[in-house]
């Protein structure tokens, strides 16, 4: 085979593996769409997912639909049940435990990578963030709540986004995805009388970075992830113990 020929062979194969660009990009977002949504805490802890639902709030058929939630089956953010049917994961200690210690190992990780590379223009935007963050919470609404929940993560995202490690920031968006619906359920739950806007441990981690002090950001950093572990923990305790309680009575 000549050089020529064995080029257009290739070419003919590069050709033949393409998918047709509109149906990808449908299954792409619908998948993106689901993913936010499980980020930001759209779907509760438990809630069950049906795709025929699903399709009919996102316009869309049911194939882009069905891939979507396999593909989060497989990235562990769902969970496939023995019916077929789909479910985002119930609150356990175990799983509140091993997610609250990945993300404090790995997003501690990412904060210090970062730290070298952050400036004034940085730790602007960061409080920036931070006073909007506190502004939505002051809502107490379901949506005010959603839009809080939404500008904490654009304040971490924007910290890990100077430490330019794309492999760790896959890791650490796998995290956020398994622990979204955690994250927004702890926003109900937080003491408003010491903290009213739950953001306090920003405020420490800006102050902390801004100066260089990689032990102090680390440690205002596993605060900030485990407050809302520690909320969640705090109300199983709570039901346990009324359980108990009526189950003596």
């Amino acid at each position: 085979m000549s050089d020529a020929e064995g080029h257009t062979g290739l070419a003919a194969m590069g050709r033949g593996s393409l998918n047709p660009v509109a149906r990808e990009t449908l299954h792409d977002r619908v998948y993106a769409e689901l993913r936010r949504s499980l980020i930001h805490g759209i779907f509760t802890t438990g809630q069950m997912l049906r795709i025929q639902d699903l399709a009919e709030r996102l316009q869309t058929s049911t194939m882009p639909v069905r891939e979507a939630l396999g593909r989060l089956v497989s990235e562990h953010a769902l969970e496939a049940l023995p019916n077929r049917s789909v479910r985002v994961p119930v609150i356990t200690r175990e799983r509140l435990e091993d997610l609250a210690r990945a993300r404090c190992i790995i997003e501690g990780q990412m904060t210090a990578l970062a730290m070298p590379n952050l400036g004034k223009a940085d730790f602007d935007r960061l409080r920036a963030l931070t006073t909007e963050c506190e502004q939505a919470f002051h809502g107490r609404n379901e949506d005010s709540i959603r839009a809080a929940t939404e500008l904490n993560h654009a304040f971490h995202d924007h910290i890990y986004r100077a430490a330019h490690s794309e492999v760790l920031g896959r890791v650490i968006e796998s995290l956020w995805l398994q622990s979204g619906p955690y994250v927004h359920a702890a926003a109900f739950l937080h003491d408003e009388k010491t903290d009213p806007a739950g953001t306090h441990h920003h405020w420490q981690l800006i102050e902390a970075l801004e100066r260089g002090d990689r032990e102090g950001a680390l440690a205002a950093l596993t605060r900030d992830i485990t407050r809302a572990f520690s909320l969640i923990r705090n109300r199983l305790d709570a039901e346990e113990a009324e359980q108990r309680t009526l189950s003596h009575g």
